[in-house]
């Protein structure tokens, strides 16, 4: 079957700063391939959703990203430095897939998580004074946190987790966030708040935001970008683009025909 088009520079964004640039990305586990050529831009203001099926590379593919693993081809550059080069983390918030996770007994407010996320900047001996105590309640007002600081994190909800998860990202002041499947084990009124805030931090700090999700539907409706992987890319455009053509990039990504589920919950 013939590879479809990839357009890897959204018109949108295609004289915008890149923030991240992924180019011919390769990498294998064990010499089993995961990543093949991948190349991906995050552009300045940009809200990318990364879509693929289960085991398609996307979180290798984030982890290459920061570092966490070193590919066997390719170059990532943030802010146009190459990654060896790179050293201000603070400038990427990063949520992982597994953050709004912790069991009931985890003995740690959510203001002080929240404050995890200036070890980067204090160091690991130095303790919070008032100005860095503002800015982590500043980051759980963004996220609507603000009632919850002394509660403990493994009190509340996934949905609320995941919120508190988010404004530990955001604390450092970065320019990109990175989140990880983030929706998983949430409720749908839960995700729809959370596409919500994604838009409003997008808008209001133009941040870059580059998501990976399972959820197409959503992913088609509220990111400006898609890219849809599988091992290699299959498609990277507007979402505009996608709907028109997702029928024929996702037999070819996904082996089947997927249909793009339309969330009433998330404004559609």
């Amino acid at each position: 079957m013939s590879h479809l088009e990839v357009r890897t520079v959204p018109p949108t964004f295609g004289k915008a700063e890149p923030v991240l640039e992924l180019r011919g990305i390769t990498f294998a586990y064990d010499r089993i391939p995961v990543l093949e050529d991948v190349s991906l831009t995050l552009h300045r203001g940009e809200l990318l959703g990364l879509v693929g099926p289960n085991g398609s590379g996307k979180s290798t593919l984030v982890r290459i990203a920061l570092g966490l693993l070193r590919p066997d081809a390719g170059s990532v550059a943030w802010f146009g430095l190459p990654l060896e080069k790179f050293r201000a983390w603070s400038r990427v918030g990063y949520v992982s897939q597994k953050a709004a996770s912790f069991n009931l007994g985890f003995p740690a407010s959510v203001e002080e998580v929240v404050t995890m996320g200036l070890t980067g900047k204090l160091g690991l001996f130095r303790l919070p004074g008032r100005r860095e105590r503002e800015k982590v309640r500043e980051a759980l007002e963004t996220v609507g946190m603000a009632d919850f600081a002394d509660r403990p994190i493994g009190r509340l909800s996934g949905g609320q987790q995941q919120r508190v998860f988010i404004a530990r990202a955001l604390v450092s002041d970065p320019e990109v966030l990175i989140l990880d499947e983030p929706t998983v084990g949430v409720d749908v009124r839960s995700e729809a708040e959370f596409y919500a805030l994604l838009e409003k931090l997008n808008r209001e700090r133009k941040l870059s935001i580059l998501l990976v999700s399972h959820d197409l539907g959503a992913v088609s409706e509220r990111m400006h970008t898609v890219v849809v992987l599988n091992r290699r890319v299959f498609f990277a455009g507007s979402t505009a683009d996608f709907r028109a053509r997702w029928e024929s990039v996702l037999r070819e990504a996904y082996g089947e025909l997927m249909v793009p589920v339309a969330h009433r919950a998330l404004g559609s």
